[in-house]
């Protein structure tokens, strides 16, 4: 078992509603990894930028994006993940698709949908949480606005793990977070590395997109402690961090804060 865990994450900006070059600028960039890493962090909504234009940009389940994906986790034998916007059904979704290199994936629904772009109104809410396994570790992906809901990811224990275990132990958050709000994008992923003794990762795009908004990335990756792993950046990066389990589960030991959690249900 591995103790430690590559992941990459990948800031540029995004061509609006525009697949076909997103896609290609994304190969350019993952490409040179391979055999370096072992998860790749694209952002949210990455093949079209954030838009509510959900029936024009749809793609369906298993579309083009979903085979792009799967053929660059091949390629690179790693894990890919990033949220496109998906027709399921009659239903869409701001959908998180976590690809592996056998070309199997599984998929996270976007739970709290951004009602001051009214994406309540064009897309469908997500009603189940996703924790996947990658070499040993456990990871729990969520998208952008879920970021403002501690509740949604809590890391709580889990008996079938031990005594004492957490159901989790890297909280990821792909992202199309504003520039006006980066102090927010911030401080919010350092309180979730603590509070859910975890690692915490965020990666967001760059660039103005169609709608005027500005994003200045401030991609991270946050350890236990609130400590940042890579220096924030506004400009397109691509930078691979290693994740310790050997420090985490020493720190968990010395510092078992989820013993004293509350105990709740989610509804």
């Amino acid at each position: 078992m591995e103790s430690s865990l590559r992941v990459t994450l990948v800031q540029t900006h995004l061509q609006w509603h525009d697949p076909p070059a997103n896609r290609a600028r994304f190969e350019q960039l993952l490409t040179p990894l391979t055999g370096t890493t072992d998860l790749v962090v694209l952002p949210e909504m990455f093949t079209t930028g954030f838009t509510m234009a959900a029936s024009e940009v749809a793609e369906p389940v298993n579309g083009p994006t979903t085979r792009w994906m799967q053929s660059m986790a091949a390629r690179m034998q790693a894990v890919v993940t990033g949220s496109i916007v998906t027709r399921d059904g009659t239903d869409y979704f701001n959908r998180l698709l976590w690809v592996r290199p056998d070309g199997s994936y599984t998929f996270y629904d976007k739970r709290h949908l951004f009602r001051m772009a009214g994406e309540q109104e064009h897309f469908s809410v997500g009603t189940k949480p996703l924790i996947v396994e990658l070499q040993g570790w456990r990871i729990c992906p969520l998208i952008c606005y879920d970021l403002r809901f501690p509740v949604w990811s809590r890391n709580r224990l889990d008996a079938a793990r031990g005594p004492g275990a957490l159901g989790y132990d890297v909280l990821l958050y792909v992202a199309n977070w504003p520039q006006r709000r980066r102090h927010a994008w911030r401080s919010l992923l350092t309180a979730r590395a603590i509070e859910n003794l975890s690692y915490c990762l965020g990666v967001n795009r760059i660039g103005n997109d169609a709608t005027g908004v500005a994003h200045t990335g401030d991609s991270a990756a946050i350890d236990f402690l609130g400590e940042p792993l890579a220096a924030p950046s506004e400009a397109e990066f691509v930078t691979t961090v290693a994740l310790s389990r050997d420090a985490l589960q020493a720190f968990r030991r010395k510092f078992p804060a989820q013993l004293d959690a509350d105990e709740f249900d989610l509804r």
